[in-house]
């Protein structure tokens, strides 16, 4: 049986899936395409994290679509709202009737003879539809007990395609980050990851830990102080936290005043304006950042609490990525005595919580493991050429897009400094760009040759949470010079993916030679040999 054939196949129907569709209809209108979801629902990220106060890290004007404008007055905004908007995005662009949901993709072969991709996936027998996204925007049925990953059962389905779009994010749905902690298993409440975190959970009056202290941790921690006896959130060491406005009144004014897309844009790029500068600022007057965000925080928690202990980390701003409260929440929870923050270590687990290195023990009922993703390039498929396998690790990024070596290969990695959407955009409108370079030119294979350019840095630089640390070695690797390099700026980004030639000397463009030629080809380098 012949596998049913798309020009583009799309991994993941999540944020940057449905971005990638967008384009495509747009730019592209005579291309077919697929969209492989591995979920039975749109949403990505949105639909799998259903954690207490789950919202946005960036501000909805510059993590929306730049072709459809966020109207929520919130700028900061719930998990909810954000899922609704991609859902309906798909659904007013009839881009649902191109998603397979319940589709696992395993493997992906590329044959230089035949010019094409073939994918083979895992079509879950519980799938819940293939075209419309009645169940894709549905509510929390699945929260907690579908993992993002297939048990082993299934019906095996082979697609091929033309370009292969992975668009599935960069961290491992199935589950998170979870370190071995010291006798974990003498505790007697629960342990919760919030990746999959649980329907059936009351945690009204109850004594909760949370350990971390990333977006996650300072998220959880005023959601779930409004009704838990106490909260408690135990860290390692400090994170910078910033208190930010939920709402944009400039933003919310020109959308009284202005149509809503002028409204969008003029927002959108105010707070564009204003990432770049402060990150800039960030980079070369750190300590001046540094003392603005303390002095913050002292002026939310008053000058007798420990700023230095709990809130001042031990790196410069932007080394990682900076927390953001809405309206200063988690600083309101502190004072109010719902909850607090302890900095140490942990020795043990106990019967009743947390035994700390410095002796003091945190008793508690549920222990919430906010202690971070474990990330995975290309949705952790495994990718063939020619029968070899792809060590993403060992390939070098092209424009922080393609790979190195691999032809008709795109995927999506948005800012470390500023909203994930932002570069999707901008990637998802050069593959389309890429794409009818290929037909301008009549040619079926793009790859890119790195001719000799060096690994000399990590595919993230200056950046040095954990889950990037732990998986850096496993991801593509940066070059000298462009387009070799992975830039984590907008304007740069802007003038590299949509205004500059995408015909350039690092892209090999190609046609498969045909069958009778590449037998005559293979008998006389066997006659050489």
């Amino acid at each position: 049986m012949v596998p049913e054939h798309f020009d583009v196949l799309i991994m993941g129907a999540g944020l940057s899936g449905i971005d990638a569709a967008h384009h495509l209809q747009k730019l592209c209108p005579n291309k077919s395409y697929v969209i492989l979801e591995q979920r039975e629902r749109i949403g990505g990220t949105w639909d799998l994290f259903r954690y207490p106060g789950i919202r946005s890290d960036s501000d909805m004007l510059t993590m929306g679509y730049s072709f459809r404008p966020w109207t929520h007055p919130k700028a900061i905004s719930p998990g909810d709202d954000i899922r609704d908007y991609i859902t309906a995005t798909a659904r007013d662009e009839g881009i649902d009737r191109h998603i397979r949901f319940s589709h696992h993709i395993k493997s992906a072969a590329w044959s230089s003879e035949d010019a094409q991709w073939t994918v083979q996936a895992v079509r879950k027998s519980s799938c819940a539809g293939e075209s419309g996204a009645g169940k894709s925007g549905s509510g929390k049925s699945g929260a907690g007990k579908d993992d993002g990953q297939d048990d082993g059962q299934g019906e095996p389905v082979t697609l091929t395609c033309n370009f292969l779009f992975s668009c599935a994010g960069y961290y491992r749905y199935s589950s998170g980050f979870s370190p071995e902690f010291p006798n974990a298993n003498r505790f007697q409440g629960r342990v919760i990851h919030p990746q999959a975190w649980p329907e059936d959970l009351d945690y009204t009056g109850k004594r909760v830990v949370i350990i971390g202290s990333g977006a996650t941790a300072v998220t959880l921690l005023p959601a779930m102080a409004k009704t838990a006896g106490h909260v408690t959130m135990l860290q390692r060491s400090p994170t910078y936290v910033i208190s930010v406005p939920e709402q944009d009144k400039i933003a919310n004014f020109l959308r009284r005043v202005l149509p809503a897309m002028w409204a969008y844009r003029l927002s959108r790029w105010k707070n564009v304006s204003f990432m770049t500068y402060i990150y800039q600022f960030s980079q070369r007057f750190p300590m001046v950042v540094k003392k603005k965000i303390l002095k913050q925080v002292r002026e939310h928690l008053g000058p007798d609490y420990d700023i230095d202990k709990h809130f001042t980390p031990g790196y410069n701003p932007w080394e990682q990525r900076m927390c953001l409260v809405p309206d200063a929440d988690m600083f309101e929870a502190i004072k109010s005595n719902r909850a607090s923050v302890v900095t140490d270590q942990i020795a043990t687990f106990t019967e009743k919580g947390i035994l700390l290195k410095s002796g003091k023990e945190l008793e508690a009922d549920i222990i919430v493991t906010a202690t971070g993703l474990v990330m995975q390039a290309f949705g952790g498929i495994d990718l063939v050429v020619d029968g070899n396998r792809v060590e993403p690790g060992q390939s070098l990024a092209y424009k922080g897009v393609m790979l190195s070596g691999v032809p008709n290969l795109a995927s999506v990695f948005g800012y470390i400094n500023a909203s994930w959407t932002l570069k999707a955009d901008l990637i998802c409108n050069y593959v389309c760009r890429l794409l009818n370079c290929m037909d301008k030119k009549g040619m079926r294979q793009v790859t890119p040759n790195s001719r000799g350019e060096n690994a000399v840095a990590p595919f993230v630089q200056k950046f040095t949470p954990g889950y990037i640390e732990r998986a850096l070695a496993n991801w593509p690797k940066q070059g000298s010079k462009s387009p070799w390099r992975v830039y984590q700026n907008y304007v740069r980004d802007t003038l590299s993916l949509k205004w500059s030639s995408v015909d350039d000397d690092s892209l090999d463009f190609s046609n498969p030679l045909p069958v009778s030629s590449g037998v005559q080809a293979r008998e006389m380098a066997e006659s050489v040999k």
